[in-house]
């Protein structure tokens, strides 16, 4: 077992509450010293409520999927020698309404463009298979219920080819 710690810290800063005129504005403090700026999402809050150039809670929920997901695929792939020379994620999270009703991220689409180096090229059955033990291993994949698609594109740096898959994940 292990515990993450992260500290969320806002101040009202002299502002009338009780009339939803404040801003969302706050601070994430992790256990190694960073600190990011967040705030509600521009989605959901309008300006000045709000600051779009901050990181908000769904676009971190997405990061953090992707993050881990790309964390698992990497060990995978180093474990079987294939040299993974670049992972760029344009991850999507889907805000919209449950089965009960309810405003949820119901899904994220994972699309790892994946380039690989090296004489040792993995075949795309290898790659779905590494998706899918990437999935199977992600601690926050298997703490939500949200869908989570991954529409990878894999190249071959060697020959400039590339292919592209798309897998469900539940």
């Amino acid at each position: 077992m292990s515990q993450h710690l992260a500290t969320v810290q806002w101040q009202r800063n002299g502002v009338t509450f009780t009339d939803h005129q404040y801003s969302r504005e706050h601070i994430w403090q992790f256990d190694g010293g960073m600190e990011i700026v967040a705030s509600a999402s521009p989605q959901n809050v309008r300006e000045p409520y709000t600051n779009p150039a901050c990181v908000d809670p769904e676009e971190a929920f997405v990061a953090s999927l992707s993050s881990c997901h790309m964390l698992w695929f990497l060990a995978i792939a180093a474990k079987q020698k294939f040299v993974v020379e670049r992972y760029l994620d344009r991850a999507v999270g889907i805000l919209e309404k449950d089965e009960a009703g309810n405003l949820a991220i119901t899904q994220v689409r994972l699309r790892p463009e994946i380039m690989f180096a090296g004489d040792d090229q993995p075949t795309d059955q290898q790659v779905e298979e590494m998706h899918e033990a990437a999935h199977d291993r992600c601690f926050l994949a298997n703490s939500v219920k949200t869908q989570i698609l991954v529409e990878a594109v894999t190249s071959l740096q060697q020959c400039g080819g590339c292919s592209s898959r798309s897998l469900l994940f539940e």
